[in-house]
Formats: structure tokens, C-alpha cells, sequence
């Protein structure tokens, strides 16, 4: 299961990009349009294809009953827990019944 602490330590990783694209979207304080699109390339969409899978993984690991700690560090799990509900309210922001 070492595939899982890489895919929770890459997902951790774009999950801070995706932290970093949505305040590039309040304000532009990236000068550089290649730093930019690459800031918006892995926090979206590598973000937003990691994040839930490596959440879905955990959710299997707890599903055949074993201890996901034992893999994966418990901060680590956490975080990328806490980056899935970061990104689920700002697909719900987006996408939400009052935005038109």
C-alpha cells in the first residue's frame, strides 16, 4: 500500500495548488502568466481528479476493515479530507442554486 501514501502525498500537494488557483481568482498576485496557468492546471484539474479518488481509496481501505493509519499517516488523511470539503463547497459556490 505504498501507492496509497504517494497518490495522499500528491493529492496533498494539489490540494494546496487548488488553495492557491481559488485566490488567484480573488486577486492576481502571480505576475507571471506561466506560474499562473500552471497554479490553475495542478490545483484544478489535477486537484479535482486526486483529491476525491485518494478520499475514495480511504473509504475503501475503511471498507475492508482495515486501519488506515497503518498506511497513511493520520494528519495526512485528515488534510486531504478537510481539501475535499474545501473543494465540494467551492463546487457548490459555483455551480449553486442562487448563482446566476
Amino acid at each position: 500500500m505504498r501507492w496509497l501514501l504517494f497518490l495522499s502525498r500528491v493529492a496533498f500537494i494539489c490540494g494546496f495548488f487548488f488553495i492557491g488557483s481559488f485566490s488567484l481568482l480573488v486577486y492576481d498576485w502571480a505576475k507571471d502568466d506561466t506560474l499562473t496557468s500552471t497554479i490553475i492546471i495542478i490545483g484544478h484539474v489535477m486537484g479535482m481528479i486526486l483529491i476525491p479518488f485518494v478520499n475514495m481509496c480511504y473509504l475503501a481501505v475503511l471498507f475492508i476493515r482495515r486501519e488506515l493509519n497503518v498506511y497513511v499517516p493520520a494528519w495526512l488523511s485528515i488534510a486531504n479530507f478537510l481539501f475535499l470539503l474545501i473543494l465540494v463547497f467551492y463546487i457548490f459556490s459555483q455551480h449553486g442554486q442562487y448563482n446566476h
